[in-house]
Formats: C-alpha cells, structure tokens, sequence
C-alpha cells in the first residue's frame, strides 16, 4: 500500500471534539457561520458529489446485470433513502422531545432511548464518510481536499444540532462515539477495499444525508437562519470548484 494521508481524517476528528465548544457558534439568531458552512455543504453535494454519482450510474449499470432492469436509477434513490432516513429519525428525535415538554416544562434534553438511537444512526454515517474519505486516498490531492473542507463544515452544523438535541448527553457520549465510528470507518478502508459499485452506493447516501442535515437546520423559520450566509457559502464554494 502507497503513501497515506493521516491529515483529513484527524481534521474531522478534531471537528467533532471542538466544533461543539466553538463559542460563536451559538446563539440567536442562527450562526453567520453554521448558515455558511451548510450552504458550502450544499454546493458540494450538487456541484462535485452528484455528478460522482452520475459516473457511478453508468458504472452500476455496465457491472452489476440487475441494476438497468430492477431500478435505471438507483443510484440517486439510494441517495433518496439517505435522505429519507435522516429526516425520519429527525422527526422521532423532535416529537419524543415535544412529548417530553408536555409532561415536564423543565426537560430539555431528548430521551436517553431517543439518544442512542439518534447517535447510533450518526455513527454509522460517520463510518460511512470515513471509509469514503480513506477511498478518496486514490483520487488527485485537490479532490480529498474538497471533500474533507466540505465534510468539516458539515460535522459543524451536525455537532451543533445533535448538542441541540441532547445537551451534555452528546458532550459526555455523543461526540466520542462518532469520532470512534470516523476512525473505524476510515480503518476498514485501510484494512479492506471493497468494490468500485459499493463505494457508489455509499457516497450517494451520504449525498442525500448531507442535504437533509443542512435543510432541517437551515428551513425551521424560528431559528432565523442567515439566507445571506448560506447563499454567499454556496455560491463561493460553487464557484471554486467550477473554475478547479
């Protein structure tokens, strides 16, 4: 095995165990900065991401014999799914809290149950982004480094809405099981390559993750989100990887 770079996977590991401390990142209204990292997320996803996944369609379809016959698109539902998925467990995480309020006006956390279930699911997108981003070692310099800016700013606006959630509990727990799944996805990339066709399959749910985990935070009208902040951070991480 060639060179590997440690760099990006302990830039994401440092993010997860400071980005929740950030002070001026909290607040109200929303961050300038969470509004700008989601819309650099954004742009990302439907600017280098989703054309990844066009390349993979063609793949699945000249290498796996089911793929033009069962589903001539399964690439982007697979990137549907994540996103489906992500705003399932959003919605089981805000209703068991609501129902929490209404018993007791002093509670503000979610229910340790809704807790780990919420986490367990972030832990294994984390598994998931860090074996991709280990994948990414072949790929030319500039491409890790785009992935690995855009998944930086996207664990910040995650980080703060899972200590949103579950307060000290994501503190003391949360931030410590996903940089354990990040570095144990990472690890079985190190440790075991799989097929081109499953790398596809993974990237595309973390598409659909990545969009649903910015829109859920960015759309809620209460929390006064900065539309600036998010068009100026898509728009200038659109135009830099237009003219790369």
């Amino acid at each position: 095995m060639g060179h590997v770079s440690l760099w990006p996977v302990l830039v994401l590991v440092l993010i997860h165990l400071l980005g929740s401390r950030l002070r001026f990142l909290h607040g109200f209204p929303r961050s300038v900065w969470l509004s700008g990292a989601g819309g650099v997320s954004v742009a990302y996803v439907f600017m280098h991401l989703f054309p990844e996944l066009h390349e993979g369609q063609e793949h699945m379809e000249e290498n796996v014999f089911w793929a033009e016959e069962f589903l001539k698109h399964h690439v982007y539902l697979v990137a549907l799914i994540g996103l489906a998925t992500f705003y399932g467990l959003e919605r089981s995480v805000v209703s068991a809290k609501r129902e929490l309020v209404k018993k007791d006006s002093r509670k503000v956390e979610a229910p340790k149950g809704v807790f780990w279930v919420h986490i367990g699911s972030f832990a294994l997108y984390n598994a998931i982004i860090g074996y991709v981003l280990f994948q990414r070692e072949e790929t030319p310099s500039q491409s890790i480094l785009l992935f690995t800016i855009a998944m930086a700013l996207h664990f910040l606006v995650n980080d703060y809405a899972l200590q949103e959630h579950h307060k000290e509990t994501y503190r003391k727990y949360g931030q410590w099981v996903l940089v354990l799944a990040l570095l144990l996805g990472w690890s079985v990339g190190y440790i075991q390559e799989v097929n081109k066709t499953t790398v596809f399959i993974l990237t595309a749910f973390i598409g659909g993750g990545v969009i649903l985990n910015v829109l859920k935070e960015e759309l809620p009208e209460e929390r006064e989100s900065r539309y600036w902040a998010f068009l100026l951070g898509a728009g200038a991480y659109a135009i830099l990887l237009l003219s790369l």
